[in-house]
């Protein structure tokens, strides 16, 4: 089997649990829109914002070094994965003795408008310290399925983990008031102690989804020996810490716009314009599920792969049809957006839908960065990784506190797109002066050039009509059928 055609399956595999995944997680954002008005909504993207930022410093890094390291030790791999468990689980136990005690001044400073009291938010908080303490804990078994490609049962356990946040969320929110409307059997039991419309049931149910998470992996928990190798464990530190502040960068980029509109804006209309802005741009899932499913089976590949004779050509010829998949991605997610704004189903939100095109363009960014990070990660130059995280993270905060006044979300979303092509432009110039790869810049730029001429077209020109954008995207499709039609052919026909 030709390279190409290896690292396309495996892609294939984590692309495929993740759409499975998301298609059932989708089902809570139409969920959460239709049983919630936007300004209750704002706690949800409130509150997993701040988490996701501490997901980002629980995790230390340690994924990505997880695999550098099983390539630099490949005839120590177990001490190789201890190491990365018991720095995770350390840090994890000094979270919880440093957060616990602390509740109340951490609610009273994410507290945002009128909309929930300080005694609720109390509780949200310890919900999410058990979830993100759980979650970390998992990030290494994970990581370790899918070194030792195991893909499908690492999808199994992450559909189980959807499977159980969505049954839990539809019973707490819609299936417990229906027995007690219709008073069913021990109907007054459920009422003496359910509070409708409470918005600590979808934090119960992904707490309790990460508990059921963590024991289907005690199987590779179990592989764990209390056994801490201090000189490789210094070497991993040294090679982590900048992916760690990387990735809280990263965080910042994705998520602070959404703290700052809640902090920035009057309170009145706060709540709104935060709840508006998160709906509306999870309708840039397509584009984020890709690059995720991209990112794990590309992650231990390039590592994989590293030391073969051809790898900066491999690398490139990826980047190639990355691009085309993103480019034709972000075409089609424009030309059926009428279609696919039904997937925040409050009519409310759609206020917002014009974020949505530089959102996605943002994220194509995103997913050349991600394709371009390889070039610091097999280098062990990760330093390079903190400067251009944080010289996006430093735009996306500066920007966002200068225009989110004027002109709310709108500027939220165009400067996430400026904080990604800053991050692209800079892993590039840096990338090709420290570990020169191959690209074929000419033809990436048109193709992505030509995706946002056409993507201009059908949102504004074409005012979203969906059968002209539609008839542009085939036609982007053929044409680009058309280009790549011989190498296509050549891949295909290798064995």
């Amino acid at each position: 089997m030709s390279t190409a055609k290896k690292f396309a399956g495996q892609t294939a595999i984590y692309g495929l649990s993740t759409i499975v995944q998301r298609l059932l997680s989708s089902i809570l954002t139409p969920l959460y829109t239709s049983a919630y008005a936007p300004k209750v909504y704002s706690i949800f993207s409130t509150m997993y914002s701040y988490a996701s930022l501490l997901n980002a410093f629980l995790s230390f890094g340690m994924e990505t070094t997880f695999f550098r390291y099983l390539n630099k030790y490949p005839d120590n791999k177990r001490q190789v994965y201890n190491n990365g468990f018991w720095v995770i689980f350390v840090v994890s136990v000094f979270f919880m003795l440093l957060t616990i005690p602390f509740t109340h001044v951490i609610a009273s400073f994410i507290t945002i408008g009128n909309n929930t009291s300080q005694q609720q938010f109390l509780l949200f908080i310890k919900l999410f310290i058990g979830i993100l303490v759980v979650d970390a804990w998992c990030v290494i078994p994970f990581a370790k399925l899918r070194a030792d490609d195991r893909p499908i049962k690492y999808g199994v356990i992450k559909l189980i983990n959807i499977l159980v946040t969505v049954t839990l969320n539809f019973i707490l929110i819609f299936g417990i008031p229906y027995w007690i409307e219709h008073q069913l059997f021990a109907w007054q039991w459920f009422k003496g102690w359910y509070i409708e419309g409470w918005v600590a049931y979808a934090f119960i149910s992904n707490l309790v989804a990460s508990i059921v998470t963590l024991l289907i992996l005690l199987p590779e928990l179990l592989k764990l020996q209390l056994r801490f190798d201090s000189v490789m464990f210094k070497d991993m530190l040294i090679y982590s810490w900048p992916m760690l502040i990387a990735n809280l960068s990263y965080i910042v980029n994705e998520n602070f716009d959404k703290l700052l509109l809640g902090k920035l804006l009057p309170a009145n209309i706060s709540e709104h314009e935060v709840g508006v802005y998160s709906a509306c741009a999870r309708l840039s899932i397509f584009l984020s599920l890709f690059i995720q499913a991209f990112r794990m089976g590309a992650e231990p590949f390039f590592f994989s792969h590293a030391k073969n004779k051809n790898a900066a050509n491999t690398y490139a010829r990826i980047m190639d049809y990355f691009v085309i998949t993103m480019c034709l991605m972000f075409v089609g997610v424009i030309a059926n957006i009428q279609i696919l704004k039904y997937y925040v189903s409050n009519r409310s939100y759609w206020v917002g839908l014009n974020v949505v095109p530089p959102l996605l363009l943002g994220y194509v960014c995103l997913g050349i960065y991600t394709n371009l990070s390889v070039w610091y990660k097999l280098s062990d130059q990760t330093r390079y990784a903190l400067y251009i995280s944080g010289i996006g993270a430093v735009a996306t905060i500066v920007l966002n506190v200068i225009f989110i006044p004027q002109y709310s979300y709108m500027a939220s979303a165009w400067i996430s797109f400026s904080a990604y092509f800053i991050m692209m432009i800079l892993s590039y110039i840096w990338g090709q002066k420290n570990y020169p790869i191959p690209y074929n810049i000419k033809k990436n730029l048109a193709y992505i050039i030509a995706s946002i001429v056409i993507v201009f077209l059908s949102f504004t020109v074409f005012n979203r009509n969906i059968f002209a954008g539609n008839a542009l995207l085939l036609l982007f499709a053929l044409i680009t059928f058309y280009a790549e039609r011989k190498e296509l052919m050549l891949i295909l026909k290798k064995k």
